[in-house]
């Protein structure tokens, strides 16, 4: 069971606004969810319910009108959402990689994909650089997160007081009196953010000038170690050299190719060279199944079908060997065949690996084959999470009855059931639950509060009124248990 096995990363309570010219939107609401080792989460919704803006957030990669205004993203124990750029340059793709939806618009055209692959790998080819960033990274991260952490909470009180401005200006009917209190309120909260930021700098700036002498002393003892190492690998490879030169005098051809390998040897223990670059590149390439990878390595993206430029970018993300991938909806632009072959692709790499990976999708076929556990969107928040079986057998928000009675199959005569209406605009999101408009079940409370969690079973909970005890007891629908039962025997019987 997933509970039993470590959590590798672990979101809780986020709230991601965005501002834009019309107001505030508010695209992830108080969204929590943890991720196991070597499973596969599954976030599933209808387009605009959050599921990418939550992933970007995860890899650190939102756009500039974008404001976290709560929660944290916990990964090995410390929150992304407070550390500094330095350290997520060594997470973003190190350890948490990310396949985008259009594998076209993720490579350069006009750039080998051979190029492509490696390009990682020599930027960080410095075997010694590397040596040195790992013996200060401690210090180095404390230091910089240190001071991460006082400009991201000065940072994000500032928005919040731009959020609060853009608001009153967007406001309309106001009367004199209402524009007086808003012009004062505004007021008070500039002369609290000054008060809050003075504190904040004073509370950190001088624990970040501690941990700053501890890092020049911890950067001094590794330059030495890193140039005992350095004239160790040098010492080694004089007398291997001088041993070569020794044996093979009487012989040049033997001489030059062991004095070749001896200085090959040497540069692979000082850096990554191109040759061992590309050496990587095609055992990954072989991996994610490219056909005669020597060749197609010194090919463009557009001599690539869909498919096999997806298998590129899955190549590149797995070059760095992370622990976690995120793929958002990885097989949107690609046919059904070579979906599943994809799907079979991502799925074999990860049990190979034992991988933990997200999975964003819309389509809730590839839910049946990927998923561990599945969390549903709907308007920013998630509405239901459980097992996979738990959320295709035993659904229990309507949302999830209306996704799941939109699945196509081939032995149905009944029409797709449509999901009436459209999502809500979240600039100006309703007060209660998001999905009561387009709810045929819902009651007066659905208009009037938003719903909690219920508890379903231990791995199971749904945010719909229809759980409360008090609430009318509703079946799921006839068509919706019928067209599940239809859909997934046929699935299950293929695996």
């Amino acid at each position: 069971m997933a509970e039993q096995k470590e959590k590798v990363l672990s979101v809780e309570n986020l709230v991601i606004n965005f501002k834009t010219d019309n107001g505030i939107l508010q695209a992830v609401r108080d969204v929590s969810f943890d991720l196991y080792q070597g499973e596969t989460l599954c976030i599933v919704g209808e387009s605009g319910s959050g599921k990418s803006v939550t992933s970007k957030a995860i890899m650190g990669i939102l756009s500039n009108n974008a404001v976290i205004a709560n929660g944290t993203i916990i990964y090995r124990g410390e929150n992304l959402l407070e550390v500094s750029e330095d350290e997520f340059y060594k997470i973003r793709g190190h350890r948490i990689g990310m396949i985008f939806q259009d594998p076209l618009s993720s490579l350069n055209p006009i750039v080998k994909i051979g190029k492509q692959i490696t390009e990682a790998m020599l930027i960080n080819s410095d075997k010694l650089k590397t040596m040195y960033n790992d013996l200060i990274s401690d210090d180095l991260i404390r230091y910089k997160n240190t001071l991460a952490k006082m400009n991201i909470a000065i940072t994000t009180e500032r928005k919040k007081l731009d959020l609060f401005r853009s608001e009153i200006k967007v406001k309309e009917g106001r009367s004199a009196a209402d524009k007086l209190a808003d012009r004062k309120l505004l007021k008070e909260k500039k002369a609290a953010f000054k008060q809050f930021e003075k504190e904040i700098r004073a509370k950190y700036m001088d624990q970040a000038r501690e941990y700053k002498k501890v890092l020049e002393e911890t950067e001094k003892r590794a330059k030495k170690e890193v140039a005992a190492y350095k004239d160790k690998v040098l010492a080694e490879h004089k007398t291997q050299e001088a041993a070569i030169r020794a044996k093979y005098a009487g012989d040049k051809a033997k001489l030059k190719e062991e004095l070749a390998r001896a200085q090959e040897d040497l540069d692979n223990k000082l850096r990554i060279t191109k040759a061992e670059a590309k050496r990587r590149a095609l055992k990954i390439m072989h991996e994610v199944g490219i056909p005669e990878p020597e060749k197609r390595y010194n090919q463009y993206p557009f001599e690539f079908s869909g498919g096999m430029r997806q298998r590129i970018v899955i190549a590149i993300a797995l070059t760095a060997s992370p622990e976690i991938l995120i793929c958002d909806e990885p097989t949107t632009a690609l046919d059904v065949t070579i979906q599943a072959q994809i799907l079979e692709l991502i799925n074999r790499i990860k049990a190979e690996r034992n991988l933990s990976c997200i999975f964003i999708t819309h389509d809730l076929g590839v839910v049946a084959n990927m998923a561990d556990r599945v969390a549903v969107m709907y308007a920013g928040k998630i509405v239901e999470y459980g097992k996979l079986d738990e959320i295709f057998y035993d659904p229990r928000h309507p949302y999830t009855w209306a996704l799941l009675s939109s699945i196509p199959d081939v032995d149905s005569k009944q029409e797709l059931d449509a999901i009436p209406g459209t999502p809500p605009n979240m600039i100006y999101p309703p007060k209660g639950d998001a999905f009561a408009v387009r709810n045929r079940y819902a009651m007066n409370i659905d208009f009037r509060e938003q719903p909690p969690f219920f508890k379903v079973s231990d791995t199971h909970y749904a945010a719909t009124w229809l759980l409360h005890p008090d609430a009318p007891k509703v079946e799921m629908p006839k068509i919706v248990s019928e067209r599940i039962r239809i859909s997934l025997e046929g699935q299950y019987d293929e695996q």
